[in-house]
């Protein structure tokens, strides 16, 4: 066997020597904002540096591709302190932001203990990531970033508080939640390629597929269970798959539901098949079924989602 390397950390400010000049501009490039997304499993969409807080400015503000929901950024390339920590509330209230994340080079055991009382005194709705910023590089290799989840909210604890405390996590919810979370079980031991994030009492899962632009979403309910790639406010990326129908059909291996939706802002494409999510012994089969035929999709879906994506930039700036 040849030898083996050794990773190196690296100092952070020898890669980013200003916060914000060198590390949120870095960290607000969709490359660099898609590996925090992965990490966090939130897709992010619309980021925007340096957003004003009255006299303050966080230093990135963005939105749940899938929701809205309104997200802050806070960069702090060292040990946590007192001053950033009050600054993430200051800006989550500013905004009403739900999802509030932390990126640090070091966090104090002080502070994790307030993030961690955060995450258990706020409702479901909102959540605090306290990330631990490394860069790592093999011999003389580029340096290479890892962003490590140190603390994240309990959704489904959270959840459950919310049914007890207040009663409005309906049993179907509830039920959901439960589903999905048995879902990402078996994914976590059978699934190579499929990240899957905390999920939501909802009957849809999204899973990001490395753009803004189109997410695959599993979906259910008492009729039929299935597998959709949306795409968001983007007909012409629709059109241009739409296009391509034989060839994506045949890579997958399923006749799938193309839906254009002109007069909503979004379109899908499906994969669906009779089922009731309701039915406890069934589960096993339906995960199955959803797992794999999500690995098709994202498989190929996203390579002909960026070509169609390259294609239409190419185009637009020709014009």
């Amino acid at each position: 066997m040849d030898k083996l390397g050794r990773l190196q950390k690296v100092e952070l400010r020898e890669v980013w020597r200003h916060e914000e000049r060198d590390f949120s501009t870095w960290l607000a490039e969709e490359e660099n904002i898609e590996l925090l997304a992965d990490e966090l499993g939130v897709e992010l969409d619309n980021i925007r540096q340096e957003a004003e807080v009255g006299s303050f400015r966080v230093d990135l503000l963005a939105e749940e591709a899938n929701t809205g929901r309104k997200v802050i950024i806070e960069n702090q390339l060292e040990s946590t302190n007192h001053d950033h920590l009050g600054k993430i509330i200051t800006y989550a209230a500013g905004y009403d932001a739900e999802i509030i994340v932390w990126i640090v080079r070091e966090a104090r055991d002080e502070h994790r203990r307030a993030i961690e009382w955060l995450n258990e005194h706020t409702d479901e709705s909102i959540g605090f990531f306290l990330i631990r910023m490394e860069v790592w590089r093999i011999g003389n290799s580029p340096p290479a970033p890892k962003f490590h989840v140190v603390l994240q909210p309990n959704d489904w604890a959270k959840a459950v508080k919310k049914t007890v405390n207040s009663g409005q996590l309906s049993r179907t919810k509830l039920l959901q939640l439960e589903y999905w979370e048995q879902l990402r079980e078996m994914a976590m031991g059978i699934s190579k390629s499929l990240r899957l994030k905390q999920p939501k009492a909802d009957h849809w899962y999204p899973i990001r597929i490395g753009t803004s632009q189109a997410h695959i979403s599993l979906m259910i309910n008492k009729d039929i269970i299935g597998v959709d790639l949306y795409i968001r406010n983007n007909q012409a990326l629709f059109n241009c798959l739409y296009k391509q129908k034989h060839a994506i059909e045949e890579a997958i291996g399923l006749s799938l539901d193309w839906q254009p939706l002109p007069m909503n802002k979004a379109s899908y494409i499906r994969a669906s098949k009779p089922d009731d999510y309701t039915r406890h012994d069934q589960w096993p089969e339906q995960h199955r079924w959803l797992l794999k035929t999500a690995e098709a999709f994202k498989e190929v879906f996203s390579l002909y989602v960026k070509n169609c994506l390259e294609v239409l930039a190419n185009d637009n700036s020709a014009n």
